[in-house]
Parts: C-alpha cells; structure tokens; sequence
C-alpha cells in the first residue's frame, strides 16, 4: 500500500435481516473506515428508509395507509413503532460504538424523495402542496439537527456524516411523479426551491456542528450544481446511471474538495458478483478520464450501487469485501 490516504468504503444504507445488533456488528467490521447505522426494511415498513424517516421528523405525525405513509393529526401506531425502533437502534449503535473514534454515517430520505412519497391528510403527495414542501423541509430539517446532536451528545468521539437518500428528486425536477390518479404527472420543482429544501437541512445541519451533508441518488441525472448551491459536501451514485454531462460535473467536484461515493458494485444482479479487479477497473475509468490527482483518493468512497436488502446476508457481506479489495487496488493504482 502507498503512502496515498486509503480509498474508504461504505455501504448505501439498508441490510438484509432484522437483527440490528448483527448489522451494527458487520457495519464496523467490515466497513472500519466509514461504517455506518444500518436500514434494515424486513423488519416492516416503520424501519425502511421513508419509515425510519417518519422517524426522524420533528413536529409532524404520520400514519401508515394502505397507499403508504400520511399525515394526519396525531401519530398512528405504525408511527409511533418507527419512533421507539430508532430510539432501540440508537442505543444499541451507542453500545457497538464504545471505543470507536472516526467517521460514521447516517442516513435519511431527503426532503424531494419524502415529499414525492408521503401523502397529504385529504389525500395526493406533498409534492402538490408548496406550503406543505416547505413545512415538510423545515420539519426533516429541525429533525435531523435533533438526531446528529443527540449522537454527538451519546457518541462524541463520531466524526457523523449525514446522507440524504434521494432517489426520487431527478424525477421530481423532470416532472416524472404521478398523480394519485395515476392519470398526470405532478408540475416540475423550480431549481431555485429545489436547491433551497436542501439547503433547509444543510443549515440547520451546521448549527451541530463540522457534519458533511452528502446526497445519494441511484437514479440517472443527480442535479450536481443544484445540489452544489445547496451546500452539500459529497455525491454518491450508481455508477451505471452516470453519463459524461454528469461526471463533467463531479469531476470538478472532487477537485474543489467534495467527496464522490461511487457506486461501483451492482447490489443484486442475477449473474455472478464482480471481482474485485472488475470494481476497481469500473471505478478508475471515470477518474483517469477526468485527470484528477491523486490526493482525490482521500474523498473517494466505493459502495454498492444501492442498498443491499434485497441480498441474503452472505452476498451482502460478501459485496463488502469484495470492495474493500477493490478500495485497495484502487488506491496503488492511482498512486502509480
């Protein structure tokens, strides 16, 4: 290994099975230099990523409806369940963390993905509603600050970085989001309002403390200078979703000192995994295309392409390691 600082490497969020204390366990283990608070969706809906989310909000309560979550006027029971599940899962990360000093990472969905998916009281998604977009960004805003300062009160020796998982904002920018009827599509977000619900967290983020702000996105056209003017500090993305428009945008990123997480490694895929010389080769195309230096090691991180509840446990931990490999390579390779 060179002296260059280390490739890091992650994984997205969710996990397979419903042991908490086991995903914790492998997060540190296998991901030492940026694990992170696991999802863990076959638990049901209040620990998927909109459910742990509900969560997270601050001032709002919600209820579990056949169409999906909805706000109503005092949390239901699936609610409250996503609550006291955090609050077990906190404890638990509080002991697995003892003795742990570094960088650990937290994730929830941004306010774009929320808003596209939670439902309105009457009825239809937030997304319809342009006061109820800035109430809902105000409330994930105010809730993340709430969470991140009651880690570093528990944990202070975590050096936190706060994900927001947007899958659904290119959509939400394009226009792309069904009705509830089913029958049109809602009106495309101003750029300028988009840039602002995130920057709404971005803000509130600060007042916590030095805690990076990064987005993740594994669907195709993250809007890099939207989410720049934001204020956020890093991208993740799945690398088979990333034209060269994009990477015109993030290979400047990477040189004004964002962190890029590449997704590199598909999460579920019905051939064989990919070797890690594969990862590495798929990860050092884009970054030899665009010149970068070689310092730009230290604000690389290889994931898989997305969340991987969808493997069984083995192949999970198996597409840990086989990054880490891949991180390894990557690194001489960019040192040479």
């Amino acid at each position: 290994m060179s002296d260059l600082e280390a490739v890091r490497v992650t994984n997205v969020g969710s996990w397979p099975g419903v042991d908490m204390a086991d995903a914790l366990k492998i997060a540190f283990a296998e991901c030492p230099e940026l694990p992170y608070l696991p999802e863990l969706p076959a638990r049901g809906a209040p620990s998927g990523l909109v459910g742990r989310s509900t969560a997270v909000l601050s001032g709002l309560a919600l209820d579990l409806q056949p169409a999906g979550w909805r706000l109503t006027d005092a949390s239901g029971r699936d609610h409250r369940l996503a609550r006291s599940t955090l609050r077990t899962d906190l404890d638990l990360l509080e002991e697995h963390a003892q003795g742990y000093a570094g960088l650990f990472k937290v994730s929830v969905a941004g306010p774009w993905t929320l808003a596209a998916m939670l439902e309105r009281p009457r009825g239809d998604r937030m997304l319809a509603d342009h006061g109820g977009r800035r109430d809902l960004a105000q409330s994930l805003a105010q809730g993340a600050h709430d969470l991140l300062a009651e880690l570093r009160r528990r944990l202070p020796d975590l050096r936190l970085v706060l994900q927001l998982d947007e899958p659904l904002l290119p959509a939400v920018l394009a226009g792309g989001i069904p009705t509830a009827s089913g029958f049109s599509r809602h009106r495309v977000v101003d750029l300028p309002e988009a840039s602002a619900a995130v920057a709404e967290v971005v803000d509130r983020v600060d007042a916590v403390g030095d805690i990076p702000v990064v987005v993740h996105c594994c669907a195709a056209g993250i809007p890099v200078e939207v989410l720049r003017r934001a204020g956020v500090r890093g991208f993740s993305v799945d690398l088979d979703q990333v034209v060269s428009a994009t990477w015109d945008k993030l290979g400047p990123a990477l040189e004004d000192g964002l962190w890029v997480g590449m997704g590199a490694l598909p999460a579920v895929g019905p051939g064989p995994m990919l070797s890690p010389e594969e990862v590495a080769r798929r990860t050092l195309a884009p970054l030899r295309a665009l010149g970068l230096e070689p310092e730009a090691s230290a604000r690389i991180v290889l994931t898989p392409s997305c969340g991987l509840a969808g493997a069984t446990p083995d192949q999970a931990v198996r597409s840990l390691r086989t990054l880490v490999k891949a991180a390894e390579i990557v690194t001489d390779q960019l040192a040479d």
